[in-house]
């Protein structure tokens, strides 16, 4: 079973950027597609964007589609989340999963996930 500890979190100015790593245990990481998903207080876990395996194929949210890019280095055994341009609409907590199959914008299809790290962008 996959483990995944995220970190890079904390705090940012708008306009800002920053990283975000997802490392995982296990030898078989570089079969697991990813996620990244967040949750802001008060609302739902949103999807935010999705890498494939072992290749590197991705897909975005609109909402951070130009701004935010998936990258993966499979010798690593890491998922990176680099936020560009950040706004305070993207303050939350930052989740990565292993996609198990299904709709790659679906929580549902994700599992285990990291324990999340805080990203907060003020004014």
């Amino acid at each position: 079973q996959v483990q995944l500890v995220e970190s890079g979190g904390g705090l940012v100015q708008t306009g800002g950027s920053l990283r975000l790593s997802c490392a995982a245990s296990g030898r078989t990481f570089s079969s697991y597609a990813m996620g990244w998903f967040r949750q802001a207080p008060g609302k739902e876990r949103e999807w935010v964007g999705f890498i494939s395996a072992p290749g590197g194929g991705t897909a975005y949210a609109n909402s951070v589609k130009g701004r935010f890019t998936i990258s993966r280095d499979n010798a690593e055994n890491t998922v990176y989340l680099q936020m560009n341009s950040l706004v305070t609409g993207d303050t939350a907590v930052y989740y990565c999963a292993a996609h198990r199959g299904g709709a790659y914008f679906s929580p549902a299809a994700y599992n285990p996930w990291g324990q999340g790290t805080q990203v907060t962008v003020h004014s």
